[in-house]
């Protein structure tokens, strides 16, 4: 498990995802198979992002995130698309107090997954100071963190080991497209990140992604 802290009161973590397989990542595109989640302690509250628990090191895991929810409380976790759940029921079972929120657009569809608690929509107020910013694809959610200007993906933009880019045209659905994509990342980006966290890729600087 690779925990690093990013700024203060913001952590990075990431694990292979156990779905993962070679396909996924040809000639240099696609999403590698370790993934990255995030959290955050602002504003009274404890946030998790796409929260996936490294395999083989579930104990240390639990160790970890016991003494954060003891100085801040049970988390909330936050999703930006629909199947990156990965690990948020295991969590939401083992800490009382402890919610997880869907978008509004695809309720429906994490319920199939897992159970949530509460449901929000595009410029909701999340818990930790959070804001929502809906995105084209796949009816995910974007996060804007304000107090570290920092800008969580979740496929809308995958970062490689050099630079950032748009998900690749495969990736969307038949009424979706690369232009209005597009243009979902460029309105997020009108908040003037200084930071983008992304969880195909890891934390990167803005001037990495050309859109």
């Amino acid at each position: 498990m690779d925990l690093q802290k990013i700024a203060p009161q913001l952590w990075w973590w990431t694990a292979p995802h156990p779905d993962w397989t070679p396909a996924a990542f040809k000639d240099g595109k696609g999403w590698k198979r370790e993934v990255s989640s995030y959290a955050l302690a602002a504003h009274g509250a404890f946030v998790l992002f796409d929260p996936l628990i490294p395999k083989g090191e579930e104990k240390a895991f639990w160790a970890a995130l016991d003494q954060d929810v003891e100085h801040h409380g049970p988390p909330a976790i936050l999703i930006t698309v629909y199947w990156h759940v990965r690990s948020s029921k295991e969590i939401l079972d083992h800490y009382n107090g402890s919610s997880l929120w869907a978008h509004e657009p695809v309720r429906e569809e994490m319920g199939e997954l897992t159970r949530y608690t509460d449901v929000f929509e595009g410029g909701d107020a999340l818990p930790g100071g959070v804001e929502a910013v809906t995105m084209h694809h796949m009816g995910e959610a974007a996060f804007w963190l304000p107090g570290h200007k920092a800008l969580l993906f979740g496929d809308s933009v995958v970062g490689y080991d050099d630079h950032a880019e748009l998900a690749p045209a495969g990736w969307l659905r038949k009424h979706e497209s690369v232009d209005e994509q597009r243009a979902s990342v460029q309105r997020a980006l009108e908040l003037r990140p200084e930071r983008l966290l992304l969880t195909h890729g890891g934390p990167t600087d803005p001037s990495a992604l050309g859109v």
